[in-house]
C-alpha cells in the first residue's frame, strides 16, 4: 500500500530532472545533473533555533557532498520555512513540491505541520523524511511517502517513565502540554508510561502562547507532585520554568526534545538548573562516532551542533547515497521507493523503516543542565539498568 503513489502531473515528467546547466549553489559536484533537496521546518518564529539546528546539519552534508568529488551530480539545498506552524505548513510544502528539481524533503520538522504537510509529498509522490517530528500518530495516517527517521515519542515518553519511576521519592508526577500535536501525543505517551510504572499521574494543559505563567505554576506547586512533565518547546518552556521557580516548586523537572536546546537556558536563566531533557538524539560532541562531524559543524557556523543536526546530517548524507545508488534512475518516486527499503549507517545510528514508514530504532538519550549547559548523561536503558 505504501508503494501505490499518486502522483501529481508533472512531477515525475524527467528522470534526472532539473537543470543541466552546471549552476549549483555551494559546491562543485561532477556531474551535469542537479538534484535538489528541500528542508521544511521553523526558520523563524518562536523556536527557530531548533529549525537551524537542522538547516545546518542539512547544508554541510550537501557541501561535503559536492566538494568530495564522489557524485557525478550536484545538490542544491532548498530551504522551506513554515515557522513550526501547521497554518503554514501547506504553503511552505507547495513551494517544495513545484520545483521540479527537488527530489526528497527533509522534514516537517513538527510534528503538527507534518500531519499537514504530508498529504501533499504524499501526493507529489516525494519522500518526507523527518528527522525530529516524533508524534506517533503520523505513521498511522497511511500517508503515502512520509518516513519518520527518529524514535516517535512512544519511546521518548516511556522513556521519561523509566527514568522517574526509578528516581527515590517520586509517586506523583504531573504532566503538562502545551495544547501542540507535539506537546500532547508526548504528554499521553508518558502518562501511560507513569501509569504502568504504578506512579500517580495529574494533567494539565497549557497554551504555548499564554501570556503568564504564575498561575500555573501555583497549580504545579498546589499539586504537590515529586516531577513534572512539560511536553512543549524551548520558547514557552523558557517562561514556564522562572514562574515555577518563583513558585516555590522544588520536585523534578523534566522536559523533552522540544526544550533540549541552549535557548531554553538562555530564556530560563537560573531556573533551568537541573532541569531532565530528553531526546531521541544523541550529543555529537560527546559521542565517538560524531566527534569529526561536531568538528567540522563548529568550523562551519561557529557554534557546536544542536538538537537533531547530526540526525539531519545523516538523514541528507542518506538521500544523497541513495540518489548516487540509482544512477540515472534518480526521480521523486524511485527515490522514495528506494528509501523506503534502504538500511543506511550513518555517523549517529543505522536508518531503517518499518511497513509503516516508522523509524526502527528506538533509543532515547538524557541531558540534565547544569551551570550554563546542557550536559550529556547517556542512553535512559544504561541510565537506569532497564
Amino acid at each position: 500500500m505504501r508503494l501505490a503513489i499518486p502522483i501529481a502531473i508533472g512531477a515525475l515528467a524527467l528522470t534526472a530532472c532539473g537543470s543541466e546547466d552546471g549552476d549549483d549553489n555551494g559546491g562543485g559536484g561532477g556531474g551535469s545533473a542537479t538534484y535538489k533537496i528541500a528542508y521544511q521546518g521553523p526558520l523563524s518564529g518562536d523556536n527557530v533555533a531548533l529549525g537551524e539546528n537542522m538547516q545546518n546539519g542539512i547544508q554541510l552534508a550537501i557541501d561535503e557532498a559536492n566538494e568530495s568529488g564522489d557524485y557525478d551530480f550536484t545538490v542544491e539545498y532548498v530551504p522551506t520555512d513554515d515557522e513550526g506552524d501547521p497554518g503554514k505548513a501547506t504553503a511552505a510544502a507547495q513551494r517544495a513540491i513545484d520545483d521540479s528539481a527537488v527530489m526528497a524533503v527533509i522534514g516537517p520538522a513538527f510534528s503538527g505541520a507534518a500531519s499537514t504537510a504530508a498529504p501533499l509529498y504524499g501526493e507529489a509522490g516525494m519522500a518526507a523524511v523527518s528527522s525530529s517530528a516524533t508524534n506517533p500518530t503520523l505513521t498511522e495516517q497511511e500517508f503515502p511517502t512520509f518516513l519518520r527517521a527518529v524514535p516517535n515519542d512512544s519511546a521518548q515518553g516511556a522513556g521519561m517513565a523509566t527514568y522517574l519511576a526509578a528516581q527515590d521519592g517520586v509517586e506523583t508526577v504531573i504532566v503538562i502540554d502545551d495544547v501542540s500535536d507535539y506537546g500532547v501525543g508526548l504528554a499521553e505517551v508518558a502518562e501511560q508510561g507513569l501509569l504502568d510504572a504504578g506512579l500517580n499521574v495529574e494533567r494539565e494543559s497549557i497554551p504555548a502562547d499564554t501570556p503568564d505563567y504564575s498561575g500555573a505554576a501555583r497549580t504545579v506547586v498546589q499539586s504537590g507532585a515529586d516531577a513534572l512533565i512539560y511536553a512543549g518547546y524551548y520558547e514557552a518552556a523558557g517562561r514556564f520554568a522562572p514562574a515555577l521557580a518563583d513558585a516555590g516548586y522544588d520536585g523534578l523537572a523534566m522536559a523533552g526534545d522540544g526544550v533540549n536546546d541552549d535557548n531554553f537556558l538562555n530564556q530560563a536563566g537560573n531556573s533551568a538548573e537541573g532541569w531532565l531533557l530528553t531526546c531521541p538524539c544523541t550529543d555529537p560532541t560527546e559521542e565517538e562516532a560524531t566527534s569529526a562531524f561536531a568538528e567540522r559543524y563548529q568550523a562551519e557556523f561557529n557554534t557546536p551542533p544542536g538538537t537533531y543536526s547530526a540526525e539531519s546530517y545523516d538523514v541528507a548524507m542518506m538521500i544523497i547515497s541513495t540518489m548516487a545508488e540509482l544512477g540515472d534512475d534518480v526521480n521523486r518516486e524511485s527515490l522514495y521507493e528506494a528509501l523506503a527499503s534502504t538500511e543506511y549507517q550513518g555517523l549517529t545510528k543505522t536508518f531503517s523503516f518499518d511497513e509503516k514508514g516508522e523509524f526502527t530504532n528506538q533509543a532515547i538519550f538524557l541531558y540534565e543542565v547544569q551551570g550554563s549547559s546542557r550536559e550529556y548523561l547517556g542512553g535512559v536503558e544504561e541510565l537506569t539498568g532497564s
